[in-house]
């Protein structure tokens, strides 16, 4: 699983990257400002968009090969790295809220790093940068 910094020709924001299996990618915001270009900018609108229920933490986005819809331990494995950039990584199994990045939006005069979304699933998942023991990485 590679780590990696911003996307090529984007020097403003520090986004992680992760490689899970199949084709797919995670990329996950450091500060409010990159959460903020992250969800609004880089996601486009059928990509995937986790962020911990309740707490501080990153805006993560899945994104895979066109077409392609992931299956559940794929969006698992998302959560889990979404709950690990978060206050909740020390905690046991943590909720964290996902959706289409359609479905994320800025509220006016919000401050960096605040959305609204809608039509949210509930994951319940371990905060973790790796897949969870038995997940399917083929």
């Amino acid at each position: 699983m590679g780590r990696a910094k911003s996307p090529p020709g984007d020097h403003s924001a520090r986004v992680l990257e992760y490689a899970l299996p199949g084709g797919w990618k995670v990329l996950a915001g450091r500060t409010e400002a990159d959460n903020d270009h992250l969800s609004l900018r880089v996601a486009r609108p059928d990509d995937w968009w986790f962020h911990v229920r309740g707490m501080p933490g990153s805006h993560v986005i899945l994104q895979g090969p066109a077409g392609n819809e992931p299956d559940r331990e794929t969006l698992k494995h998302a959560a889990a790295i979404a709950a690990y950039h978060s206050k909740a990584r020390k905690g046991g199994v943590v909720a964290v809220s996902c959706t289409r990045a359609r479905y994320v939006q800025k509220p006016r005069d919000a401050k960096a790093g605040t959305v609204q979304i809608r039509k949210e699933v509930v994951l319940k998942v371990r905060p973790a940068l790796t897949a969870p023991p038995g997940a399917d990485v083929c």
